[in-house]
């Protein structure tokens, strides 16, 4: 109406009658107590104490417009903070591979990160504090929702002077009487669980030694016989004279990583980020960690 300085011409635009208008006009300046307008013959224009008035509501009604339209966008998923949980930096490039193409379509959407322990996440996801976390398969996660989404092959860590580095692929049970040391990456992301699991099977409870160290300290300890390690891949910086890596043969020789989230998670954008999760863990291009293949060694002598 003070934009048209016209009844009629802000009713046409509205779409209603001009004595609709009038009433309403009528109703907020007795409600107010003062006059918006001054009626003249040929239209209306705003009072002094109208032009304050519509000088601080256009101002308000832009906030809310502003405030509907962001609303609306998080409702679609297209803005917002998904809040991810990892138990180590170094992970999986599949995660990485997925927050690439999520970010390309959705720009507006934020991300926050959180490297903790696999119990710390699951409690982190429970009291809401995370929106997704990313653990190894088979992690107790009460009351959640979980969908496996990736895997990699499991490598054994010798030193070069052991006695099983001369094979090119090992079984779990060949490992129940060796002593294993993990450090916080590989004790995070639940390496350390899964080997005492597999091991557990053949009677036997896992020789285990943990250290609050990077994995590249751990292979400078393998190299020196203090112990054999699991890794789920071979990052180059892990490369240690002395290290040689060899796959597990067996069944158990892939450790499977999940999504976990709570189910009345109402954040559409995690809904779009599990999505399209999804989708790329069911396309066969999909990056999975691999171990190399064996080095080649002497066998020896009979």
């Amino acid at each position: 109406m003070a934009d048209h300085a016209s009844f009629s011409r802000a009713a046409k635009i509205l779409g209603v009658r001009q004595s609709a208008v009038g009433r309403r006009v009528r109703a907020l300046e007795d409600d107010l107590g003062v006059s918006l307008f001054e009626r003249q013959s040929n239209g209306a224009r705003p009072t002094i104490a109208g032009q304050h008035f519509f000088e601080r509501t256009r101002a308000a009604l832009a906030e809310i417009d502003h405030a509907i339209k962001n609303a609306a966008a998080a409702g679609r998923g297209s803005q917002g903070m998904i809040r991810v949980g990892v138990p180590s930096s170094d992970y999986s490039d599949f995660l990485c591979d997925l927050l690439s193409p999520f970010r390309d379509a959705q720009p507006d959407v934020c991300f926050d990160y959180f490297e903790w322990p696999s119990w710390k996440l699951i409690a982190g996801v429970m009291d809401r504090r995370l929106d997704v976390a990313f653990a190894v398969s088979g992690t107790p996660a009460p009351g959640c929702d979980s969908e496996t989404l990736w895997s990699a092959s499991l490598c054994v860590a010798f030193s070069a002077s052991h006695p099983l580095s001369g094979c090119d692929a090992i079984e779990w049970g060949v490992l129940k009487d060796e002593h294993f040391i993990f450090g916080r990456e590989a004790t995070a992301a639940g390496l350390a669980d899964y080997a005492a699991e597999r091991i557990t099977k053949f009677g036997k409870g896992l020789s285990l030694t943990t250290f609050d160290i990077s994995q590249g300290l751990v292979m400078r300890l393998v190299a020196r016989n203090f112990g054999l390690s699991l890794v789920s891949s071979f990052p180059n910086e892990f490369s240690e004279p002395g290290v040689i890596f060899r796959p597990l043969s067996s069944d158990d020789r892939r450790v499977s990583y999940c999504a976990i989230w709570l189910p009345g998670n109402d954040n559409p954008a995690l809904r779009r980020f599990l999505s399209l999760a999804r989708a790329r863990a069911s396309t066969p291009s999909a990056p999975i960690s691999a171990c190399p293949s064996p080095v080649a060694r002497p066998k020896p002598n009979a």
